[in-house]
């Protein structure tokens, strides 16, 4: 496995959203020999039966692509009301269908997030674990990422000011990186 493609998630749908500027720093810290792509989930409908049985809509098709095409996820969710958001579940439950075609399965997968609380999103990503447990994917332990009283650790202009935050968020991606490496590893 020469390059490792990471495919980025934000569960926020916001573009200024603190989890997607999150992303970003882990696109700054990819270790030498990985590249983070981001996807974008803005544009899926809410699940419906009726729907995926006429075909999955376009945007559901270029994620599942997108999954597909990439050797590990980072996903960076914000907390909604002690669990993660509602979009994230939806983009997640779409692709995860029909269960026959599972881009997720045997996938290694990395979790952080951000939030005003002082928990940094911990419920949201416990949540995501359990849910990465029934799509069959891989997920790292540790290091865990859980970013609290946010709007703290950026300046005005978006930037990440917090050292220990841009130091955690690049030993979470060399930690993701060498679980990749090691999953594959015939």
């Amino acid at each position: 496995m020469e390059e490792i493609r990471i495919l980025g998630i934000c569960g926020s749908l916001r573009k200024g959203s603190f989890n997607r500027r999150l992303l970003q720093v882990a696109r700054e810290e990819a270790p030498e020999g990985a590249r983070l792509e981001l996807a974008d989930i803005a544009g899926i409908p809410i699940y419906d039966g009726d729907v995926e049985s006429a075909g999955l809509p376009v945007p559901v098709q270029t994620l599942k692509r997108q999954i597909r095409a990439a050797d590990a996820l980072l996903i960076a969710t914000p907390e909604y009301n002690y669990s993660l958001p509602g979009a994230l579940k939806n983009a997640l439950d779409w692709c995860s269908r029909p269960a026959q075609d599972n881009p997720f399965r045997d996938k290694p997968l990395a979790i952080m997030g951000a939030s005003q609380g002082l928990l940094g999103t911990a419920r949201a990503q416990y949540h995501l674990r359990q849910i990465a447990v029934s799509l069959d994917l891989l997920a790292l332990n540790r290091p865990e990422v859980m970013v609290g009283q946010v709007e703290s650790k950026f300046d005005a202009e978006g930037r990440l000011t917090d050292t220990k935050t841009r130091e955690l968020v690049h030993k979470l991606m060399v930690a993701l990186v060498v679980w990749t490496r090691r999953l594959h590893i015939p």
